[in-house]
């Protein structure tokens, strides 16, 4: 278990830890020397062979009183994405693997809940059984926020017709916004910016709370640099916008930080320092 919020457990269900990219590369108006300020802040975050930044690939799955959730399903395998080789019709065990070491099984899950719909946030939502794409959890209602889908639909046709139409063929899908509540402890918090419909999680029971970052921030050292955009982020302005809201109000309540992306073990608790933000491991 990676940590307990009040009565709501949190498990870690991680599909990869590799180099991605470079830093030059993912945040393009960060200047020259981003590098170095990432080694800083987040010391052995750069591959030291290849110089590219390490992201972890994962997902959480939230032991509630009463439910079952998957929060984001990773890259999956088989999937189409010429565009990161590691990704591309890969196979691998760890995400299952990882789903079992946390004592669930694929029929156990109640809900998927996507933050937004890239590649390696929707992948095990189906997977490959007989040559055609099924829903890799057969009894689970999988979440997905309204304007992603709306977008993704129409502007992503391999991503949505492997790992999005086939959960809502099945009649499995239910589209969502922000400020929906799951149950009696998770929460959606409006964060766009990184794509139209994205959002993070609210964990919430008693006076513990947590938030699931999803894509609305991807290294810690974006606490200290917020104004960092993303190379994925479809509107950079928004995305800042969302980040620092975000931050500000985890600040203000003390709330733990799960980073989707931030480097292991991807648990924070911040404060805010002038405009910006810093952080301690939790």
């Amino acid at each position: 278990m990676l940590c307990r919020i009040g009565d709501v457990e949190v498990w870690r269900i991680l599909e990869s830890n590799d180099p991605f990219k470079t830093p030059e590369e993912l945040f393009p108006n960060a200047g020259a020397d981003v590098r170095d300020i990432i080694e800083r802040h987040v010391s052995g975050a750069c591959c030291a062979q290849s110089g590219k930044l390490i992201l972890p690939v994962q997902g959480f799955l939230l032991k509630t009183p009463d439910h079952l959730i998957l929060v984001d399903a990773c890259v999956g395998n088989d999937k189409t994405v010429p565009s990161t080789p590691d990704w591309h019709q890969r196979k691998g065990t760890r995400f299952m693997d990882s789903l079992a070491a946390a004592g669930a099984d694929v029929a156990d899950v109640d809900y998927v809940l996507c933050t937004h719909l890239h590649t390696d946030h929707v992948g095990w939502n189906t997977r490959l059984v007989d040559g055609r794409w099924v829903p890799t959890f057969p009894n689970a209602k999988y979440m997905l926020p309204e304007a992603d889908d709306d977008f993704f639909s129409e502007h992503a046709e391999v991503l949505y017709s492997e790992s999005v139409s086939p959960v809502v063929e099945a009649g499995q899908s239910e589209r969502v916004s922000a400020g929906h509540m799951l149950g009696d402890y998770v929460s959606l918090i409006p964060t766009p910016g990184h794509t139209p419909g994205h959002v993070s999680v609210l964990i919430k029971s008693g006076d513990a709370e947590a938030v699931i970052t999803g894509d609305a921030i991807h290294t810690t050292a974006q606490l200290a640099h917020p104004e960092w955009h993303f190379k994925y982020d479809m509107d950079g302005d928004q995305a800042e916008a969302s980040r620092r809201a975000l931050l500000g109000n985890a600040a203000e309540r003390n709330q733990r930080v799960l980073g989707s992306h931030f480097a292991l073990p991807s648990l924070e608790r911040i404060r805010a320092k002038g405009d910006a933000f810093e952080w301690d491991a939790d």
